[in-house]
């Protein structure tokens, strides 16, 4: 019997050892990270500008973090291939990517499966709303001008500025069902992005182009473009003459492509917290606030928890929208 117990008291020991070594290694682990470079997927192609101010905020991090972060763009199947190697990547701290506006539209098409909730946000770092676009010489002044020919006319206006069911398109069809119109209204022609979209609207093709205004900013600049309102929560700084369109029409539609950055879902809470807090000091470095402001890249910090609400808000939203146009699967 005293063998047993000796036994006993030897066993109990070496658990109560490696609990106490386990508990001990958690706060050397939080310590040590990073102590490998880090993987930052991009699901856009190189040069657009996910790709751009996810290089500004790899080359940002990296100084703040003391490790290489390492930019890898997995584009293809709109947007589905890079978002999926980023939620199924190891939760280890190692991966993370730049997740888009169009992870809460994906799934509404019938893509993939993904929501915002297969990850771990991180930090929601910009907003670009959009912005109603037509020519220099179009008729119409106001936001309000251009909803009035809408309901007198529809069918007769054209849309563009992205393919069919991109982002862009989403606010049109937003803001004319936000407005009790027909979200199909304004027959949409799909176009390779905002830039193609409005070279169409100068060239006529087109009436109206709905993008951000930073997208439109040299035809603006050259006197070819005009803007008649911004679906967001307030007037841009560069472009302090846009009204918003709750201003404009009373409308208080909004929408907008935005960028944060996360991981696969169950990352450690110390790594989180160590990403986050680098995150935070790049967002507000002035190499990052003048890259973004000289670029008219809209600005917007929100951290874990109020990412992770900003994700499920514009899925509900874009779920609706992408119903009233019968884009939703």
């Amino acid at each position: 019997m005293m063998k047993f117990n000796k036994m006993k008291s030897l066993v109990l020991g070496a658990a109560m050892a490696g609990a106490a070594a386990l508990g001990a290694a958690a706060p050397a682990w939080a310590d040590a990270y990073p102590d490998r470079p880090i993987t930052l997927i991009v699901p856009w192609g190189a040069g657009g500008g996910t790709d751009a101010t996810g290089r500004m905020i790899a080359g940002l991090l990296k100084e703040e973090l003391g490790v290489p972060v390492n930019v890898v763009n997995r584009d293809g199947g709109s947007g589905v291939v890079g978002h999926s190697a980023i939620a199924n990547a190891d939760p280890d701290g190692y991966t993370i990517g730049i997740v888009t506006v169009e992870i809460g539209m994906m799934h509404w098409a019938g893509l993939t499966d993904l929501t915002g909730k297969d990850y771990t946000p991180i930090a929601l770092y910009n907003y670009d709303a959009a912005g109603i676009q037509v020519r220099a010489d179009s008729e119409w002044e106001t936001a309000q001008d251009f909803l009035e020919a809408v309901k007198a006319n529809p069918g007769e206006y054209k849309g563009s500025g992205t393919g069919q069911g991109g982002i862009w398109h989403l606010a049109l069809a937003g803001m004319l069902n936000d407005a009790g119109l027909d979200a199909n209204a304004v027959p949409w022609v799909p176009s390779k992005g905002a830039a193609a979209g409005l070279q169409e609207l100068v060239a006529g093709g087109v009436d109206v182009v709905t993008s951000s205004v930073v997208e439109s900013a040299a035809l603006i600049e050259a006197g070819r473009v005009k803007s008649l309102a911004v679906m967001g929560e307030e007037r841009l700084d560069a472009f302090g003459d846009v009204p918003t369109l709750k201003e404009a029409t009373g409308s208080d539609w909004k929408m907008a492509a935005w960028r944060g950055v996360a991981g696969p879902k169950g990352m450690p809470d110390e790594a989180v917290e160590k990403l986050s807090a680098a995150l935070e000091v790049v967002w507000k470095s002035d190499e990052f606030q003048s890259f973004m402001n000289d670029r008219g890249f809209g600005l917007v910090w929100k951290p874990g928890a109020e990412f992770a609400t900003w994700m499920e808000e514009s899925d509900a939203a874009l779920g609706t929208v992408m119903g009233a146009v019968g884009l939703a699967k």
